[in-house]
């Protein structure tokens, strides 16, 4: 007779949803975690900070609102790090409280403290009591996540020199800043220090960034970050950091030299697993802390499963929820479907980011033919009501059947009008649906009826002329 039928080790995304459907199907389940990170990384240091961040920076700097009152809006003129905190501690506690909600409602066991495996069935759970309690499960779900990778030639010092877990706890808003890494959290930060008039210089070895997203989505959004002061160092490699008394001088190894009062490294993340004894299961990870599983997110011991980003790409929150949510499924013998391949990708910079399917490089290079329909916020009320008048959607359709081969959002809520896309992709429908449906009016989506107008208006003249 084991403690729990399955053991989830870890509270973010993966593990809550894993731990509440195991549960939801009458299995007797525990959940681990330390008390200071309930809700995981998600929750305290990475995707629900530094969204709610973002909003404080726009709403506080009234920097949606320009296009609408003049570049010197502002509404708050001195914004403080306190500003910023109050309003991400809210959320936090509120997430919080939510999760363990819902995990007491579901009769889930939250055992506080760090696990490590003692054996394939047992783990040691460190309470911070000085002694170890032993808990024997049938199943386990590693759920632990990831943090951010750490150089080791980079003396982190949480201050001068951070990484995207510290930048969130910085003690003011710095006047100059270097974002070391042009990925999707750099990107992030990057705009939203911008946006609080930092002076910020992005380093990236890569030729461009956010490569995986369409290339005309990118160029605009370097537009607009190049208008808010951004710089952009492609191309180049950050050869060592000093830190002096009250700054950081960034030397590249083209010979270039930066001041900043911050540098952010946005190096990747790194599993953590390094103190899971994962060899006491029988299990082993890679160099970058990742767990390999099969199509049911089962390990190579069968009864323990991985999930989130600790297995690796996509490592999204909506991904590792549905990932938990399955795998608990199929530990407990209980049916589950795939997850869908249309999965919608958010990058929450300023302007946003959103889109599903596929880009028109990857499709000019599989040899798809397709139409591009293009909608500007501009021409819509809804655009001109909410001051944006640089965002945009693109379809891209197939001349052949008008299905949507995909959906790019750049702009106001472009995290949230994609859904329409994807849906329609998901059900199979066509271009021919989104011009005969009706749209609210005005909003932001009636860019779908424009753009899938455009789209067809040009594969109807291609249609006439080559019959």
């Amino acid at each position: 007779m084991y403690d729990y039928d399955l053991l989830v080790l870890g509270s973010g995304p993966s593990g809550q949803k894993a731990a509440i459907a195991a549960a939801k199907l009458g299995r007797r389940v525990g959940i681990v975690d330390r008390r200071d990170m309930i809700g995981g990384v998600c929750i305290n240091t990475g995707t629900v900070p530094s969204k709610t961040l973002r909003e404080a920076v726009l709403y506080l700097t009234g920097l949606s609102q320009r296009d609408l009152y003049g570049s010197s809006y502002r509404v708050k003129e001195e914004i403080t790090v306190a500003d910023l905190a109050a309003r991400t501690q809210h959320v936090i506690e509120r997430q919080t409280d939510v999760i363990r909600n819902q995990l007491s409602r579901n009769r889930v066991a939250l055992i506080t403290g760090t696990g490590r495996f003692a054996d394939p069935h047992s783990i040691w759970v460190d309470g911070g009591s000085g002694h170890d309690t032993r808990i024997t499960f049938d199943k386990a779900v590693i759920a632990a996540g990831t943090r951010p990778a750490r150089p080791d030639s980079v003396d982190f010092d949480d201050r001068t020199i951070v990484d995207s877990d510290g930048v969130i706890n910085l003690q003011a808003v710095p006047r100059s800043m270097v974002v070391v890494g042009a990925g999707v959290i750099g990107m992030e930060y990057a705009s939203m220090f911008a946006g609080l008039g930092t002076k910020v210089t992005v380093v990236e070895r890569r030729d461009r960034m956010l490569e995986f997203c369409d290339e005309e989505i990118i160029e605009s959004l370097k537009y607009h970050l190049r208008d808010l002061s951004v710089t952009f160092r492609f191309g180049e490699e950050v050869a060592a950091v000093e830190k002096h008394q009250n700054a950081a001088l960034c030397i590249l190894k083209s010979g270039k030299k930066i001041v900043a009062d911050t540098v952010m490294y946005s190096a990747g993340r790194q599993g953590q697993t390094d103190d899971l004894a994962l060899d006491a299961a029988g299990l082993e990870a890679d160099k970058r802390g990742r767990i390999s599983v099969d199509e049911h997110y089962r390990t190579s011991v069968e009864h323990i499963y991985a999930v989130g980003d600790v297995i690796g790409f996509p490592a999204l929150a909506s991904t590792s929820m549905e990932q938990g949510r399955m795998a608990a499924q199929h530990a407990c013998g209980e049916p589950a479907r795939e997850l869908q391949e249309l999965q919608p990708i958010g990058i929450y910079t300023i302007p946003e980011i959103s889109f599903v399917g596929k880009t028109e490089e990857e499709l000019t290079n599989s040899s798809t033919p397709f139409e591009v329909g293009i909608a500007r916020y501009r021409e819509l009320a809804r655009g001109q009501i909410v001051g944006d008048s640089y965002g945009m959607l693109k379809l891209l359709v197939s001349p052949q059947d008008g299905r949507l081969l995909g959906v790019h959002v750049f702009g106001t809520g472009a995290t949230e009008i994609v859904h329409i896309g994807q849906t329609v992709m998901g059900c199979g429908g066509t271009v021919d649906y989104l011009i005969d449906t009706v749209f609210n009016y005005p909003t932001l989506s009636e860019a779908y009826k424009v753009a899938a107008l455009d789209a067809v208006n040009k594969i109807r003249n291609i249609t006439r002329i080559d019959g």
